[in-house]
């Protein structure tokens, strides 16, 4: 039996120009070569199986090469390859510093190829920097991580740091094809795309799927085959998925899914995939950004087509929906139910149904569309400058259904349809002045109040119609102790003892009031709603308006201690001061 050599292996570059997806770098390392222009440490990083080995190898073999050489030769001798994760110890990098010095007997450079750098010990850290700062004039150090934030900052400082990025899908693909050429496989360009996606940005990884997804189907390498081997839900699953809800199928919707659980996907992933799906189809609507849809040029089509079917709002709508269900996933503890929910009102989202918005009609939409009669619109009234007061209810032109003479004729007849007959206008109801006057609001908030009942009644009002009639201070001051009355009344005895602490004063249409703190001040601008509409609506004014200052010199004039009292007595009574020292009282 024939030993099998994996495709990772078989197929690894040999030269730089056989590298995948690095054209950056290895034009980089090509160019330093040749204009002898080389650090003499390097540091490859980057995720895994996306070439930094690879091109370390290559680069330790060209630097070595001076024209002579056969293209095979491999300068075993002059190139050392350490595991750092199995030779992390500061014994084995001192082992290391002390081949360093030693020059090469063949060729003109020795390269050390440390793998896994990030492995390495502090302590072995520290025993290589002096050698990594200053090597030998032969020897070149080249380093390779997937995780360069371990490395400590003194060793990525003395590097030449090169970054290799993720293989793309495209690129990916487009190396499976040749590979499979190689190996005479028939392969399927969606296969060959689904493998590409799998593999997440590594070549090596894209290889193994493909050795074992040949090994599953031989020689015809299917899309079908591919989805079956490595558990991937097949574009075709979303297609017929997103063609079910666009048809408000709900029961085909929740059995299809019911069938994909079955064969072992879970919700999660169904879910996150239908997003993803959902942007994919969004892409296709516009031309200039089909580039961002990484799929086959068959799928592309298909996603072209659907795309037609879906309108951006739905799509929109379908990505909100599908999103918000994938970051409440894994905090549900019915998951199924939280998808399957999730599918229905997808599934809605274009659903129509009796839910026409027949609200200007009085008769619903359906019923004039079933019987052939045109529907009679609602017409607002005109509302002029001598009607331009409130309106009970707006006048409506009504429809009502009225029965045929003939009711007893044959129902087939054409005289037996139902016509639809206009009633007489209503006559219409307009309110007194006091009805408005009811309000208690401030005059901002009166207009508020105003603008929302004109957008329900649709009738306008004019602050010109609002009245102010002059007012005495007196009466004033007469409306304002039966307020405080009516509060003490009420059992509101506190809102009552701060609305007496001054006498109001009258400045044109505005109050004025002055308290000893700002608590007082804060307490009144909370309650001066009902205050001033029992003004307004007493003295028959609505530009009244309060104005409330704080004197912290009135709280003084109050009395609070036992001597403060006496004082203020003294000044009303100076016996009362004659009465304590003749009887040689204590305060």
């Amino acid at each position: 039996m024939e030993h099998f050599v994996v495709s990772a292996r078989k197929y690894r570059p040999q030269t730089f120009k056989d590298v995948v997806g690095q054209d950056a770098i290895t034009n980089t390392l090509l160019n330093a070569i040749e204009n002898n222009h080389l650090a003499q440490a390097l540091l490859f990083t980057g995720p895994r199986g996306v070439g930094k080995t690879t091109c370390a190898r290559i680069l330790a073999k060209m630097i070595n090469q001076d024209g002579t050489q056969s293209e095979d030769e491999e300068f075993a001798f002059n190139i050392f390859e350490l595991d750092a994760a199995s030779n992390n110890s500061v014994d084995d990098i001192r082992n290391l510093t002390d081949q360093v010095r030693i020059p090469p007997q063949v060729g003109k450079y020795k390269v050390y190829i440390i793998d896994e750098v990030h492995m390495l010990s502090q302590a072995a850290f520290n025993a290589f920097l002096k050698t990594l700062e200053e090597p030998p004039k032969h020897c070149i150090f080249i380093l390779a991580t997937t995780e360069k934030h371990k490395i400590i900052p003194t060793i990525l400082s003395r590097c030449q740091i090169f970054d290799f990025k993720r293989i793309t899908v495209k690129d990916a693909k487009e190396y499976l094809k040749y590979i499979a050429e190689q190996q005479g496989v028939n392969a399927e360009d969606d296969a060959l795309h689904i493998i590409a996606q799998k593999a997440d940005g590594a070549m090596r990884d894209a290889l193994s799927i493909f050795d074992r997804v040949v090994s599953f189907s031989g020689k015809e390498l299917t899309r079908q085959a591919v989805t079956e081997n490595l558990n991937v839900l097949d574009y075709e699953t979303y297609f017929t998925a997103t063609d079910l809800i666009l048809g408000n199928k709900i029961p085909e919707l929740l059995i299809q899914f019911n069938d994909t659980l079955s064969k072992g996907f879970d919700g999660h992933h169904f879910i996150a995939g239908l997003a993803s799906h959902f942007r994919d189809l969004l892409v296709c609507k516009t031309p200039q950004t089909i580039a961002l849809l990484e799929v086959g040029e068959q799928t592309q089509k298909k996603y072209q087509d659907q795309s037609v079917k879906a309108s951006q709002a739905f799509l929109m709508k379908g990505i909100e929906l599908a999103n918000d269900c994938d970051l409440k996933y894994k905090t549900s503890k019915n998951q199924r139910l939280l998808v399957e929910l999730c599918l229905m009102q997808l599934a809605s989202i274009t659903f129509d149904g009796e839910k026409k918005n027949s609200r200007h009609f009085i008769i619903p939409a359906s019923y004039f569309k079933a019987n052939g009669i045109a529907p009679i619109k609602v017409i607002k009234p005109e509302v002029t400058e001598a009607t331009a007061s409130v309106v009970e209810k707006p006048l409506l032109e009504e429809v009502s259904l009225v029965e045929p003479d003939n009711a007893d004729s044959d129902p087939s007849s054409e005289s037996n349809t139902i016509t639809p007959k206009i009633v007489e206008e209503r006559p219409k109801i307009i309110l007194n002045q006091e009805r408005k006057r009811v309000s208690g609001l401030s005059l901002s908030s009166i207009k508020k109040k105003k603008e929302h009942l004109i957008k329900q009644m649709d009738v306008t009002i004019d602050e010109e119609d609002l009245p102010n009639d002059n007012f005495t201070e007196e009466a004033m001051q007469i409306a304002w102790g039966n307020f405080v009355s009516k509060l003490e009344k009420d059992g509101k005895h506190n809102f009552a003892s701060i609305l007496s602490i001054d006498k109001p004063k009258l400045k044109g249409h505005s109050i004025h009031l002055e308290f000893p703190n700002a608590t007082n001040k804060v307490e009144v601008e909370r309650q001066q709603y009902e205050l001033l509409g029992h003004l307004r609506k007493t003295l028959n004014n609505f530009d009244i308006q309060l104005s409330i200052s704080v004197n912290e010199e009135m709280e003084k004039q109050y009395a609070y201690t036992s001597i403060e009292k006496f004082e203020k007595l003294k000044e009303k009574n100076p016996a009362i001061d004659t009465l304590r020292k003749t009887f040689d009282l204590d305060i």
